[in-house]
């Protein structure tokens, strides 16, 4: 089989180590607009690597392709490979790229191939966590998602927009529109990383979500930010971002009905975000090509399995750890 990844920054690239370690992809195609650092990733890579150097006049001619561009480019790159009968795998977290996507649904059901809109960690990995953790419930009510930490440079600049854009909450059966950068609400991730004062964003979650749980009332997404942050969203990144952010975590809570308890249960990953979204991006794609995914253009969780795929994601390195509300506390010294 063959895959192409375009796009080879920090989440593309970690995405093409993990096909090429693959045993049912052959051959890896690299596209990137950057020829010395597109070379660079190939080399580091190994021979079952093919690079491709612009201009690009087509669609790569592959079985599947991951979108690992910036923002704004993946619905017109979808729709290219659609047309070749390939199936597309999108990491992008921008509203606007999700909403277009999800309107290849049809067109991707017609062709009888996926488009998998959201595989990265947020959402991707958050909306599969979502579904897992709803088996534990009758009927789930709230879900509430939140992210620390950024892929590379294009993931910083996304987020660095995202602060400053509006926001979507759903409530009540209604979109609402929030202030990005508003909200503030202090969440605790998986150690490392711990407590982060997390705001409003606009953020592709519930956009997502919303159609995997009907039931829900509430559906709300956040993400990490400092107080130099939410002075400067409104500006020019005044920094150029790092190749890759530092340690990142996603956190998804779960509210709702077990029989006549009202329950909550919490959910966290703490990864690098280009490794967990490299890594859930190359696992819907290898689901892809072993046709465990459905047709259609639709978020990750409402196409694989979420137990298995879970599982399958941490035999390539990507844990959740529940939380269990149990502290833990050290053992009492000895008395002398």
């Amino acid at each position: 089989m063959r895959v192409a990844v375009i796009g080879c920054g920090a989440v593309g690239a970690r995405a093409a180590r993990q096909l090429v370690s693959t045993a049912r992809v052959d051959t890896v195609v690299l596209r990137d607009t950057r020829v010395d650092w597109l070379r660079s990733v190939g080399e580091s890579l190994g021979p079952s690597v093919h690079i491709e150097v612009p201009p690009y006049r087509h669609a790569p001619d592959v079985d599947a392709v991951i979108i690992a561009t910036p923002s704004g480019t993946h619905p017109a790159l979808a729709r290219s490979a659609l047309e070749r009968g390939t199936a597309v795998v999108s990491v992008s977290d921008s509203i606007e790229d999700v909403r277009l996507l999800l309107t290849l649904d049809d067109e991707a059901r017609r062709r009888d191939r996926p488009v998998v809109v959201g595989a990265g960690f947020s959402p991707g990995l958050t909306c599969v966590l979502a579904r897992h953790g709803a088996r534990a419930f009758d009927t789930v009510d709230e879900v509430h998602v939140a992210k620390a930490g950024t892929g590379g440079p294009a993931c910083a600049r996304q987020h660095h927009h995202a602060l400053a854009g509006s926001a979507l909450d759903w409530r009540d059966g209604v979109w609402i529109r929030r202030r990005g950068g508003s909200g503030r609400e202090l969440i605790w991730f998986p150690e490392p990383v711990g407590g982060r004062d997390c705001y409003r964003a606009s953020l592709a979650d519930p956009l997502l979500l919303v159609p995997e749980f009907p039931s829900a009332t509430r559906v709300t997404a956040r993400m990490a930010a400092t107080r130099r942050d939410r002075l400067t969203m409104r500006l020019p990144m005044l920094m150029p971002p790092h190749a890759e952010g530092g340690p990142g975590a996603a956190r998804v809570e779960l509210r709702g009905w077990r029989g006549t308890s009202r329950e909550v249960a919490v959910y966290g990953v703490m990864d690098r975000a280009a490794v967990a979204a490299g890594a859930v991006a190359a696992l819907a794609t290898v689901w892809a090509l072993d046709g465990r995914v459905r047709s259609g253009a639709r978020g990750l969780a409402s196409m694989v399995e979420p137990g298995a795929f879970l599982a399958d994601l941490a035999d390539r390195g990507t844990r959740v750890a529940v939380f269990d509300g149990t502290p833990r506390v050290p053992p009492l010294p000895e008395p002398h």
